[in-house]
């Protein structure tokens, strides 16, 4: 016999906090609600967990359902379940966050999204539901984990210089870093290969570009290197 289920089920949905960066700064990329409720208002991209598919699965079908985004960096934040958080009933989200290149991946709105668009991470405007405590749960993460793993380099160009990396992780840190200092230690992890190319149609000196090594990081992680920067 079928088995019957005797407590009360709420709704699960998933939400996907994404994070990209351009010339002005830190970015996060929201969705304009087209169905109720908060219709017409900004919310994190997301959406209700088929019964056949696995939370990450859902994130991803998720995020490009809504903004076109695919192939991003993923990974789980945080579950958000306070019983009024949805007006519709019991509904507990499992969040995700997501870095891209903002310039890298075009967004475009679909699904129940009337449009998708960049806002400054510190200056969003107001959002549905309980966004605004999920965005800044995400951001607290990010600026948390690029202190001692490499994810920032998820927000780069392939080939980056260093003046990149470190004002990269200046504007996630919200401080300044000291060059001399930063430069030796990114060194010193020995994560990043020399290209042997320069920056093309810069008005100043050309720097050498480099790249992240994915497979010598993780080398370098099973042996124990602490990483912190």
């Amino acid at each position: 016999m079928p088995y019957s289920y005797d407590y009360p089920r709420p709704a699960l949905t998933v939400d996907c906090v994404i994070f990209g960066l351009d010339e002005d700064g830190l970015k996060v990329l929201l969705i304009k609600r087209g169905g109720e409720p908060f219709r017409g208002c900004w919310a994190i991209p997301g959406g209700f967990v088929d019964m056949d598919e696995s939370l990450e699965q859902a994130a991803r079908r998720e995020l490009e359902e809504e903004t076109g985004l695919k192939s991003v960096y993923l990974e789980q934040l945080y579950t958000f379940g306070d019983p009024g958080r949805d007006p519709r009933g019991r509904v507990v989200t499992v969040a995700y966050w997501a870095l891209t290149r903002v310039l890298a991946e075009p967004v475009r709105a679909a699904s129940d999204a009337d449009s998708a668009a960049w806002f400054a991470v510190d200056d969003p405007p107001k959002l549905a539901f309980d966004h605004a405590r999920v965005l800044e749960v995400a951001h607290e993460r990010l600026r948390s984990k690029v202190r001692y793993q490499p994810v920032g380099f998820e927000l780069l160009p392939r080939d980056f210089t260093l003046s990149q990396l470190q004002q990269l992780y200046e504007i996630l840190l919200d401080r300044p870093i000291d060059k001399r200092n930063f430069r030796k230690r990114v060194m010193d992890l020995d994560v990043l290969v020399d290209t042997g190319e320069v920056q093309q149609d810069v008005a100043h000196r050309a720097a050498k570009l480099y790249r992240f090594d994915r497979r010598r990081y993780e080398q370098l992680l099973r042996s124990g290197v602490n990483f912190e920067i």
